[in-house]
């Protein structure tokens, strides 16, 4: 394998591996009780309108069954609330408390000066390169684990 080939495979591994990680002791620093898992599930439910069970499990790539044990737990600790719609009882909506609003915007805070970081002193073609890039990565994803 050449050099760079090396290079870049150590440092995609070390750059997934990381971020996790450092995403969870951030949220740790800052006197959070959520994991990792919790934050991205707060994440998709996002702000605004309340959203569906469905739709979030669907954003998540997990099953209903695994989404509604974290929402379970997103519950207890005052993140999100579920209520179901008057027009059909069967469907379950999930929105954000207050307590859920800061935390996702304590995390998106955390993400937009990783990016930041990343771009500073970028141009614009170097930028653009860097997207194309990640793009290409995402393709690859889910062209082939998806």
């Amino acid at each position: 394998m050449e050099k760079s080939k090396i290079v870049l495979n150590e440092l995609l591994v070390d750059l997934f591996h990381d971020i996790l990680e450092i995403e969870e002791k951030v949220l740790r620093d800052h006197g959070s009780d959520l994991s990792i898992t919790e934050m991205h599930t707060i994440h998709a439910v996002g702000e605004g309108n309340p959203r569906t069970m469905t739709e979030i499990s669907r954003d998540l790539n997990v099953t209903m069954g695994t989404l509604t044990t974290g929402i379970d737990k997103l519950i207890r600790k005052g993140y999100v609330v579920r209520k179901r719609t008057e027009e059909d009882k069967r469907i379950v909506l999930v929105e954000l408390t207050d307590q859920g609003v800061e935390a996702k915007r304590m995390h998106d805070a955390f993400h937009q000066d990783m990016i930041n970081t990343v771009i500073s002193g970028l141009d614009d073609q170097e930028e653009a390169v860097l997207v194309e890039s990640l793009r290409r990565l995402m393709g690859f994803f889910d062209e082939k684990y998806r």
